[in-house]
């Protein structure tokens, strides 16, 4: 059954626009608490399940909070609430507090304008789609309070920020310490700025935090892993040896080396992959998606490390993964998932890992990397209502097919929907550059021709 709010990663979209409005929100805080309570939890008499509410740093996040707490106290479900926290620390407090549930309330990489909302099992992981399904099935009905003597209780988790930053730091060998390196950490002004630069200065490293004062309005603005300029001109400027930028929501990693070189999700899982099997502690394979690009495909083969490629979003990679009973896998975006340590993404848990492997091999990142060059690659946007609507058309279908033919095996084309935005994403990788730029705007401008919803 197709599913009407929930997308890849939750429920998400502009704030003041369906489904992102209090009264939606609140409806929704009290369908997910009626699913909840009608699950048995074999709970002792008159305890009620329990959710933990986390939220990244946009203004919304207050108005959206208020209305989620309402819609499961109303249901009779305690709340707890954490304030600002990355996603992957509420995925680690519910299984920490042996918890029912937790929700975050957060766009992830977006800018402030949009929020979302995305829940988590008692397992820490996202959940499964039939229990999305449950929640949208009743979304709509009305608020049936229950009696005063049964509303649900809601408190203020204590010290969550410290709890995480203890669990972050546990994840590094405890034979291995950080000094001597200096290291830039961009927070992208969102959950994770009280958190991240504790994590690595407490490991010993001399830590310059930037990207750590949220006012609300600026989460991922000119900052973070989705723009990293501003963190590889601040390590050139700090004379700093890496550079870390995690996203507004925390789950995200890119690194920069000394010189102001960027590495991605892509290159990064490469690292965590190669010195997982130098240690001897992989285990199976590794999962890409459809974006991974094919060098680094190509470089784990190489290493006789299994690949599959999942779709896109990082669900897609841990459904994958628990699939194959895999541990490592993740996307160019920045999505990493090591289940040997988390049971979800985690930027600053994954940011440790390549940080393990450099300290072990004693390398840079450059020196990490030096046998794989990665393939030139062209993404466009099309900006659409209707993203699905370009499969329809014969004319798309035949300029793919042509590039394709074109490349000859050395490279890919993929044009797919967004999962969390209002667009078609026009993807073409392969050896020559001149051809992946040409075909990428052909390809993007027979998309926007005849897909009708296109909207600018």
């Amino acid at each position: 059954m197709a599913k009407k709010f929930f997308g890849t990663d939750g429920i998400r979209g502009r704030v003041g626009d369906e489904p992102i409005t209090p009264d939606r929100i609140l409806n929704l805080g009290f369908a997910a608490g009626k699913v909840l309570a009608a699950k048995d939890w074999h709970l002792m008499e008159g305890e009620r399940p329990k959710v933990l509410i986390g939220k990244d740093t946009r203004v919304s996040g207050y108005m959206l909070e208020s209305a989620l707490q309402a819609g499961l106290s109303a249901a009779g479900v305690d709340v707890l609430l954490s304030g600002p926290m990355p996603t992957s620390a509420i995925a680690y407090l519910i299984r920490a507090l042996r918890l029912q549930a937790g929700i975050v309330i957060s766009a992830s990489h977006n800018l402030f304008e949009d929020n979302g909302v995305k829940f988590f099992g008692a397992e820490g992981t996202k959940l499964p789609d039939e229990i999305e399904q449950q929640i949208e099935a009743i979304i709509d009905f009305p608020v049936k309070t229950m009696p005063s003597a049964q509303l649900g209780k809601v408190q203020r988790l204590k010290d969550a920020s410290g709890r995480y930053i203890e669990f972050c730091k546990s994840t590094f060998p405890y034979h291995l310490d950080l000094r001597g390196l200096r290291i830039v950490v961009d927070c992208a002004n969102g959950a994770a700025y009280h958190i991240a630069g504790h994590v690595f200065h407490e490991l010993g490293a001399d830590v310059v935090t930037i990207g750590d004062q949220p006012n609300g309005l600026n989460i991922n603005y000119e900052c973070g892993a989705t723009h990293c300029a501003t963190l590889q001109d601040a390590v050139k400027l700090h004379q700093a040896d890496l550079g870390i930028a995690l996203d507004g929501d925390g789950d995200r990693v890119m690194m920069v080396d000394e010189s102001g070189v960027l590495y991605d999700g892509d290159q990064l899982l490469y690292v965590i992959a190669k010195h997982r099997q130098q240690m001897g502690f992989i285990r199976g394979g590794v999962v890409g998606t459809l974006m991974t690009n094919m060098a680094v495909e190509n470089g784990i083969k190489n290493l006789n490390i299994p690949f599959l490629r999942a779709k896109v979003g990082d669900r897609h990679v841990m459904e994958m993964l628990r699939k194959e009973n895999w541990y490592i896998g993740g996307e160019s975006s920045g999505h990493l998932i090591c289940l040997d340590k988390h049971t979800t993404g985690d930027g600053i848990i994954s940011a440790l890992q390549v940080l393990h492997a450099l300290c072990d091999g004693e390398k840079s990142l450059g020196e990490s990397l030096q046998d794989i060059s990665l393939y030139p690659n062209r993404m466009i946007n099309v900006r659409s209502s209707k993203p699905s609507s370009f499969a329809d058309h014969k004319e798309v279908q035949d300029v793919v097919k042509e590039a394709q033919f074109d490349l000859n095996g050395q490279g890919r084309v993929l044009v797919r929907a967004s999962g969390t935005e209002p667009l078609i994403r026009v993807m073409v990788e392969g050896e020559s550059e001149q051809k992946v730029n040409f075909w990428a705007e052909q390809i993007a401008d027979v998309v926007q021709r005849f897909s009708p919803q296109i909207s600018e």
